[in-house]
């Protein structure tokens, strides 16, 4: 399960930084219980992100399975995608 504060968090520090592997390490150390991943969002398809930012967009991992799965439920998630867009 992901908080709604700590969303909030992970998103404000990446508006606030340049979106690079940089910060995915720095959220790593803050948030040592959840996993991240930085990719482009023209990887992930036609998943629906959890938020849609200009520079990025983040999308919730279910990790929960065998199988690794993106989700909007914050109840279900472990992980993170933030995934930048470039237009």
């Amino acid at each position: 399960m992901i908080e709604q504060t700590t969303i909030d968090t992970i998103v404000s520090r990446v508006e606030a930084a340049v979106l690079d592997d940089r910060i995915v390490s720095s959220l790593r150390g803050e948030f040592p219980d959840l996993h991240f991943t930085f990719c482009m969002d023209d990887d992930i398809g036609d998943e629906e992100p959890l938020l849609e930012r200009e520079q990025f967009n983040l999308y919730l991992v279910n990790g929960q399975g065998h199988c690794l799965k993106l989700t909007t439920d914050t109840a279900l998630a472990n992980g993170v995608v933030i995934a930048e867009v470039i237009e």
